[in-house]
């Protein structure tokens, strides 16, 4: 009956947060208005650059002239090489799962295209194969704007989307073909958006009890600190899912953003980073001793993650101890699982390593909101 009892008290908590919501118009107003708003803005505005891509190579040909296309790229800095794997399929495994943004794939008649090459200059095949992440437009652009390789390599074109190309790589686009940056900016939106309002919900909420005159209330009840955050949270889930489910429709509408993964995949992943960010509010919510304070602290938590997550700037193109920082940030890991969901169609799998760090952050953050916690009046 215990385990029945604590469930009744969430529920009665829940219930009493549904109803002051249901009297805040402002509230309702942002859960609405702010994604629509946000996807316009970023939607239309945003443009990145990069260099230093993660890439991975597959040298099928293993000659001293396959090796020197490979060191020549590497050293435009338009990408990294962090893998060396045995087969395409290899390749495509790693840029599924977000490993790599770039692959390299050197054919085993290597040295034939080169004798081509030499033979028929740009009448003749691409020497190699350049595979980039087209989920994000800013990897096809650095790849394809620097790519201008020293003889006998260098191609002499111009960037890609010139009208020549060059016949040194064959470029292939991999999710986003046609290099809308939209197609980035809209799944990111889902965690930069979810991000802003379910931390600001949830921090103001112990301060509005304390404020109200309703903590005395609460210290009366038999309601144990858990009881209290878990009842604190369960309405925003159901409005953080409503927000993902407007952000990747009118995504979907507005700038014909696919959603390749299945729903169950989304939510399940948008549930984690739900839950991690609400955690954190209440976090925030046992920090603050107003309102107002509750809000200074929600963006002071907010603005580090919309920075260095890798939504506004490239990730890869960041310094080392900015990417270490960034590494803590539920945020970053969010990005790349909603974005490796519904640009590639990855599964909770395939995204794991960021999954875990997620659902650690929310663990960690729900003990710690409900240590601060004290059932009793300062």
């Amino acid at each position: 009956m215990s385990l029945l009892d604590a469930l009744g008290r969430i529920a009665a908590v829940a219930r009493k947060e549904l109803r002051q919501l249901r009297r805040d118009r402002l509230t309702f107003g942002m859960v609405v208005g702010i994604p629509i708003l946000e996807l316009v803005l970023f939607g239309y505005a945003i443009n990145q650059d990069v260099r230093h891509l993660r890439a991975a190579v597959v040298d099928q040909a293993n000659t001293q002239a396959s090796r020197r296309l490979i060191a020549d790229a590497e050293a435009t800095q338009a990408f990294d090489l962090v893998a060396r794997v045995e087969s395409p399929a290899e390749l495509a495994d790693l840029m599924r799962q977000g490993r790599v943004s770039v692959g390299l794939v050197v054919p085993s008649d290597f040295e034939r295209r080169l004798d081509e090459r030499r033979r028929l200059g740009a009448k003749a095949r691409p020497l190699a194969q350049l595979l980039v992440d087209g989920a994000d437009p800013a990897n096809q652009a650095a790849v394809g704007g620097m790519l201008d390789l020293p003889p006998p390599f260098r191609s002499g074109l111009g960037p890609l989307g010139a009208t020549e190309r060059s016949t040194t790589f064959e470029l292939r686009a991999l999710y986003n073909p046609e290099g809308r940056s939209a197609v980035n900016v809209v799944p990111g939106l889902v965690g930069v958006i979810l991000t802003m309002t379910m931390v600001l919900f949830t921090s103001v909420a112990i301060v509005r009890e304390r404020e109200r005159g309703n903590l005395e209330l609460l210290i009366t009840t038999p309601l144990k600190s858990w009881e209290l955050m878990l009842g604190k949270i369960v309405p925003y889930i159901g409005m953080g899912l409503v927000q993902v489910g407007l952000i990747l429709g009118a995504g979907a509408l507005l700038f014909r953003v696919p959603v390749r993964g299945t729903p169950q995949q989304v939510v399940s992943a948008s549930l984690v980073f739900i839950t991690a960010a609400l955690a954190l509010g209440l976090f925030v919510s046992t920090l603050a001793r107003t309102q107002f304070q509750a809000f200074q602290l929600t963006f002071f938590t907010f603005l580090p993650q919309i920075l260095l997550s890798g939504f506004m700037f490239p990730f890869d193109a960041m310094p080392e101890p900015a990417r270490w920082i960034s590494e803590l940030m539920p945020l970053t890991h969010f990005l790349r699982v909603i974005r490796g969901i519904v640009l590639r169609g990855a599964t909770l799998a395939d995204v794991q390593r960021d999954v875990w760090p997620l659902a650690g952050f929310a663990v960690l953050m729900l003990l710690a909101a409900t240590l601060r916690f004290r059932k009793r009046l300062d």
